[in-house]
């Protein structure tokens, strides 16, 4: 799959096995950052001949998505004599993507960068489209470029090392994207979820590229994000919401599926989508939202106010994008806190 890019067309390939790694390893003047539960996983499988000091390892979170992170990872690339012929390696989800997506462009007004996304969440979504974010003091995504990679390598035998909690997350992406594909989409998830959610390696495959597929032409319109890409949000004014109250106990893809209850809720509630699709939605949902909801609080003041905060509100009204009639998408503005909260009853 090519990605057409105002900044460089990129490709996606989804590999059959590890075999692309050793060709990656081998590249001439190639710096590595890796994931570090993922390092200690495949160390001795797939990265045991990494140089030292061609390698980077960074653990995976949120306190470390930061600048500071970047300019280390910078600072070491200075060691290859090539300059901006030099290529960044990435093993890793969404953090990793973020900080060495960052990294890859600044350094030296931007290098060659090959991304590997090791997490469902990754490989069906953020791997393409470009956007790269870090956190900054107390504030989340404040730093960010559009910079995609030249080349993205999915491998889903990296999933079944995903931890059941980081797989059903991915699987919310993925549910997301057939629900916006409509009622055929839907059918579809209902059809193949028990094969998902047991990570048969073809149905995944399957998805990936269907889930890659359907983000394609919403990118490729609208890059930097001013427009239609707007619709890729559904669900997310809420999702972001839930991420955001629970200190990030609940992960995004998780997150974003309950963000999809409560906007078809929304919905229902005014007379614009239809209640049988809202609930086989749920139903079909809830077999993906697995949260342990000790400790956090989601009353819907603090929802209220998270949503409040998060970067993609423009005004003072509440935005959120919605399906309509036969799964439609529309942006609607000025939401009332009027939804219930079914959705924390699990």
């Amino acid at each position: 799959m090519i990605i057409k890019s105002n900044l460089n067309d990129y490709s996606v390939t989804i590999e059959s096995s590890f075999e692309f790694v050793t060709e990656l390893i081998g590249l001439e003047n190639a710096y590595f950052v890796i994931d570090k539960n993922l390092y200690d996983l495949y160390e001795k499988r797939l990265f045991s001949n990494i140089a030292h000091e061609k390698l980077t390892i960074v653990e995976a979170l949120e306190a470390n998505k930061t600048i500071e992170t970047v300019l280390q990872i910078c600072e070491a690339m200075t060691i290859i004599p090539a300059k901006r012929n030099a290529r960044l390696v990435s093993f890793g989800g969404g953090i990793i993507q973020d900080i060495t997506g960052f990294a890859a462009n600044i350094l030296y007004r931007g290098i060659h960068w090959t991304y590997i996304p090791t997490t469902l969440l990754a490989a069906c979504d953020s791997c393409i489209g470009g956007k790269t974010s870090l956190n900054y003091k107390h504030y989340k995504n404040l730093l960010g470029t559009f910079f995609p990679p030249e080349d993205i390598r999915i491998c889903s035998d990296f999933f079944k090392s995903l931890t059941e909690r980081d797989f059903q997350s991915g699987l919310g992406e993925v549910v997301k994207f057939n629900i916006m594909y409509g009622e055929r989409g839907l059918s579809r998830i209902e059809h193949d979820l028990d094969l998902l959610l047991n990570r048969d390696e073809n149905t995944l495959n399957t998805y990936l590229e269907t889930s890659l597929a359907f983000k394609k032409p919403f990118i490729e319109e609208d890059e930097f994000d001013k427009n239609v890409r707007i619709h890729l949000n559904y669900a997310h004014t809420f999702g972001h919401a839930f991420e955001t109250a629970s200190n990030y106990a609940i992960p995004h893809g998780t997150a974003v599926a309950m963000g999809m209850i409560v906007a078809n809720r929304v919905s229902l509630q005014r007379g614009i989508l239809d209640e049988e699709l809202v609930l086989r939605s749920e139903q079909a949902l809830k077999r993906i939202i697995h949260v342990d909801f000790t400790g956090i609080n989601l009353d819907i003041d603090t929802i209220i106010d998270a949503i409040r905060k998060d970067k993609k509100q423009t005004s003072s009204d509440l935005t959120a994008v919605l399906l309509y009639d036969d799964m439609k998408l529309g942006i609607f503005k000025d939401l009332k806190p009027k939804f219930g909260v079914k959705i924390f009853q699990y």
